[in-house]
């Protein structure tokens, strides 16, 4: 009789990621961080959500996001201190849970993983073919700019830049982690210099309202704002891409939570003074645009600076894309790795010590969805993944905390366990105030997930034949 609760045993993820080399400290754990962090969350988002659902408020909406993220990236640094493996809540699931929880929770972190792959390409395409190739006089044509569902056919700009991006990990770690410590600190510079820039040219009255009452839904009046807040929870997801690459860390006790928690307020503080310059700016009802920092240099006359921040926009997207191709792929990895998915993807490349069929996997599926599918339906459906993991891992901390077998000489989660059980309930109430429609699409995915691993997984998981052969 196989037990689909089954803990996974610690030891053995870390056996088999032995394989994977450890080069990553918190510098570049940091820069990882920012890099997922500061893409198309910063350059597209505020400028729909303030549109759409909260106004100028959309920076208390950041705000709230960035504290909930806050509270459960000590959780993931609990987890990662403890048990530093790849696969990241799959794999800290398996083995508080049990195997087919820890499924689940990686079975929405790859929708995750691939939408926001795609998403970051559709945004970079929107950038890139409306500021950049308009500038050079090549106008793509339509059936080249969008997928099916806008009238076109294909995205081929998003689809570019994902196999660009592909070639880079490739190479290897050493290769994206210099590329993606130069760029952080290129585009972070960019970002300042529109905050700095754009503060003279704020207007007082473009706060008024700075809740609008027609988003003042219930519970509470805050309707707006939570759903605002559980949108742009996409933004802070690159603290997870750090914990999926906890197996590639050197002293992950002590960098991924340096790595983690530096990365959250690194980025609440750019989230939040990038949304509040760009609603001075123009009112916020005219940015609901793709390009919203762009069109807003171009409105008050800025059409030198429109092109830096395009500049900003594109390194940062492609930086973003670095790090979610990345974690996806660790994560498709240890999936293959335990045999819940063919062992084909659990494969390492034994001269480059890199997981290559599960990035080429990876890259193929972000490929197809940022060519064909809008921006806005896959950054509403990526929320809901990343909601159900921060759960799932903050409440897992108690389990965590009772495990003898289990020792942490590291970073332990303060408050415990009143913050743990906070912020779990926070991310499920986000859940909650995500769109009727997200909560649909990512219903029916978990339950196509739930009998992938009742046909598939069960029978091939490496925990359920060691339960085998024990018997």
């Amino acid at each position: 009789m196989k037990n689909l609760f089954k803990k996974v045993s610690v030891t053995t993820f870390l056996k088999a990621d032995a394989r994977l080399t450890r080069s990553l400290n918190a510098k570049d754990l940091v820069a990882l961080g920012i890099g997922a962090v500061i893409g198309t969350g910063i350059f597209i988002l505020p400028g729909h959500e303030a549109a759409q659902h909260a106004g100028p408020a959309v920076s208390i909406a950041f705000l709230l996001a960035a504290i909930v993220s806050g509270m459960v990236g000590m959780a993931y640094a609990e987890f990662s201190s403890a048990m530093p493996v790849a696969g990241s809540a799959y794999s800290f699931g398996s083995v508080v849970y049990g195997e087919i929880v820890g499924w689940l929770i990686g079975w929405g972190l790859l929708l995750e993983y691939f939408l926001a792959v795609s998403a970051e390409a559709t945004g970079f395409a929107s950038y890139f073919n409306n500021n950049i190739l308009e500038a050079i006089g090549i106008n793509l044509p339509k059936s080249l700019q969008a997928g099916p569902m806008e009238g076109g056919v294909i995205n081929i700009s998003a689809v570019v830049i994902i196999l660009l991006i592909a070639a880079i990990l490739y190479q290897g770690g050493n290769m994206s982690k210099k590329i993606e410590n130069f760029a952080v600190i290129l585009k972070v510079a960019i970002i300042i210099l529109f905050i700095v820039v754009g503060i003279f040219y704020i207007k007082a009255q473009n706060y008024v309202p700075f809740y609008p009452k027609e988003f003042r839904t219930e519970p509470w009046g805050i309707g707006g704002i939570s759903t605002a807040a559980a949108t742009v929870f996409f933004a802070f997801i690159g603290f997870d891409a750090l914990a999926a690459n906890s197996a590639e860390t050197v002293q992950p006790e002590k960098n991924v939570v340096k790595g983690i928690l530096g990365t959250v307020l690194i980025a609440v503080i750019l989230y939040v003074s990038f949304s509040l310059v760009l609603t001075g700016m123009v009112n916020y009802k005219h940015l609901n645009v793709d390009d919203p920092a762009a069109y807003a240099l171009k409105v008050v006359g800025l059409n030198a600076w429109n092109k830096l921040i395009t500049v900003g926009a594109l390194i940062g997207i492609f930086t973003a894309m670095i790090a979610m191709l990345l974690g996806g792929s660790r994560l498709l990895y240890a999936l293959g790795r335990d045999g819940l998915l063919p062992k084909s993807m659990g494969h390492v490349n034994n001269k480059k010590m890199i997981p290559n069929n599960a990035i080429f996997v990876s890259t193929i599926i972000g490929a197809v969805f940022a060519g064909l599918v809008p921006l806005v339906q896959l950054a509403s459906l990526i929320n809901a993944g990343t909601l159900i993991a921060f759960a799932f891992i903050s409440f897992g901390i108690l389990p965590l905390r009772k495990r003898e077998d289990i020792k942490n000489t590291g970073f332990q989660m303060p408050g415990y366990p009143i913050l743990p059980i906070i912020a779990g309930a926070l991310s499920v109430y986000f859940v909650i105030m995500l769109p009727k429609t997200t909560k649909i699409m990512v219903s029916i995915w978990m339950l196509l997930g739930l009998l992938i691993y009742l046909i598939y997984g069960l029978r091939h998981s490496k925990l359920q034949q060691t339960e085998k052969d024990e018997a």
